[in-house]
């Protein structure tokens, strides 16, 4: 069975640096990306699964049904080896339900405070929804938690980060730089892959 390449595609944002992002990736293929500014009313979805796949497949799925269109959602967790995995799913909300990112960090820090072992992974899973399904799409980027915050960019864990390969945290990169070996922009990779591989657009 072959699948039509869609000319549109709602993204699960508000943020237009997210936009411009996937825009600039996906930039090639001919769609048209529609943030939710476009949608007003489209509904907050509430982001209560016990993995990432399944935050990014419920927001794609529910935006999905109330827009009519194909749409992506992603969700993204920084993963620490030496923690079983946390914050994971929960990185957004590390220090609590309320928390803010400097607490999230602080947390994180004290929690790797004796430990030697600090290897740690961004994982993002992208979700795509249309009337054939739901596909998912990961992108990893593995590195390591640095012992004190270094950097004023980015946002989020981006300051205790450290990508493989080298000696800056993401804080301290460029965001052209950051944004070319990002778990995000992996993923977003191999959805373009995704896309690029089916038939001409649906009419």
């Amino acid at each position: 069975m072959t699948l039509d390449r869609p000319s549109k595609v709602v993204l699960s944002t508000r943020n237009p640096h997210k936009v411009d992002e996937i825009h600039a990736i996906l930039t090639d293929l001919n769609i048209s990306l529609l943030s939710l500014a476009s949608f007003p009313s489209a509904p907050d979805v509430i982001e209560d699964a016990d993995s990432l796949e399944g935050n990014a497949a419920k927001k794609s799925q529910e935006l999905f049904v109330f827009t009519g269109l194909p749409t992506v959602a992603d969700d993204t967790g920084l993963e620490v080896f030496s923690l079983n995995g946390a914050p994971g799913v929960h990185s957004a909300r590390f220090a609590g339900p309320e928390s803010k990112d400097a607490a999230n960090r602080l947390r994180l820090l004290g929690e790797l405070a004796s430990m030697d072992d600090r290897r740690a992974q961004f994982r993002t899973v992208i979700a795509f929804t249309t009337e054939k399904g739901t596909r998912l799409f990961e992108g990893v980027c593995k590195g390591h938690i640095t012992f004190e915050e270094r950097g004023e960019g980015g946002f989020g864990y981006d300051s205790l980060f450290v990508p493989n390969g080298f000696e800056k945290t993401f804080a301290e990169m460029e965001s052209n730089q950051k944004n070319e070996i990002s778990h995000r922009a992996r993923a977003l990779q191999r959805f373009a892959s995704y896309l690029t591989g089916l038939t001409t657009e649906a009419k």
